[in-house]
């Protein structure tokens, strides 16, 4: 695991030693891709596009979330802005690596949930845009053209995280093939109609959950914790610390998320946002 955690510093130096306006260009992507972003702006997109499509996006999302919150926990990955200085790296070698003010997360680093989230929700939004496309076009540069900027995009995300020292290569890597496998298998599963004491049920049963596996880790002699000293300690400036990228900071926003689809899909009478049905993207 070393080999791969020194890997991936060295190719985080490359990156970071390009030319100075890639800085705010990586520091954009990674901004914009937050999995927050999923909520607040790719959901409404997608639902005013078609309502199935964005209750997919949303639904995708959330899943996609929690599972990689539970990974999280499990996998203890490390950040390359903390494991530079705990490995000794940096006192053996020289290494020109600088912290930005997106660097500091307080979670464990595997794998990627910018890459996993963004990877899983974009998928129904993605397949939808392709059978549009298809019946619209026979030429297959464009029915391509979807999954194209869906793997751009993916590719994007991952190398500024990378960049900002966020993650290593194959915690990127292992977080966009982990949310493609997830858009792909969720997608036929996606909510169509629940009642709103099931989404009741799903915000509870996601929070009790949590807080159960939370307990049985403390319980088991577990330091959930342990991400955040080491944040704590190696950020080059304490108001860059994110404690708002906590896992269980994820778990309580994941909590809320199933009350959403109550809202659109059954809204109250006379209730108008503009977001009637759509058949045309999926009929």
């Amino acid at each position: 695991m070393d080999a791969l955690h020194i890997a991936g510093i060295h190719f985080a130096e490359a990156l970071q030693s390009g030319p100075p306006w890639l800085e705010k260009f990586w520091i954009s992507v990674t901004s914009l891709a937050d999995p927050k972003s999923i909520f607040t702006v790719c959901f409404p997109l997608a639902y005013f596009l078609d309502r199935k499509v964005g209750v997919s996006v949303l639904w995708i999302g959330l899943v996609s979330e929690w599972l990689n919150v539970v990974l999280k926990w499990f996998l203890f990955g490390e950040r390359p802005f903390w494991w530079v200085h705990e490995s000794g790296l940096a006192s053996r070698e020289l290494v020109t690596l600088r912290q930005f003010p997106v660097s500091c997360e307080t979670g464990p680093g595997s794998p990627s949930g910018h890459c996993m989230i963004t990877g899983a929700a974009l998928w129904p939004l993605v397949t939808a845009l392709t059978t549009l496309v298809s019946r619209r076009s026979r030429s297959l540069a464009a029915k391509l053209s979807p999954f194209t900027a869906y793997a751009l995009l993916l590719l994007a995300v991952g190398l500024s995280r990378v960049f900002v020292l966020a993650h290593f290569p194959h915690q990127v890597v292992g977080g966009i093939l982990a949310g493609a496998a997830l858009g792909w298998g969720l997608q036929a599963r996606a909510l169509a109609a629940c009642t709103s004491g099931f989404f009741v049920a799903i915000a509870l049963a996601l929070l009790l959950s949590s807080l159960a596996l939370r307990s049985l880790l403390i319980a088991a002699g577990i330091d959930i914790d342990w991400s955040i000293r080491l944040a704590t300690k190696w950020c080059s400036d304490p108001a860059w610390l994110r404690l708002d990228t906590r896992p269980f900071a994820s778990v309580c926003r994941d909590a809320g998320v199933p009350t959403v689809p109550r809202c659109v899909l059954h809204p109250p009478p006379g209730f108008a946002l503009g977001c009637a049905h759509r058949p045309w993207l999926l009929a």
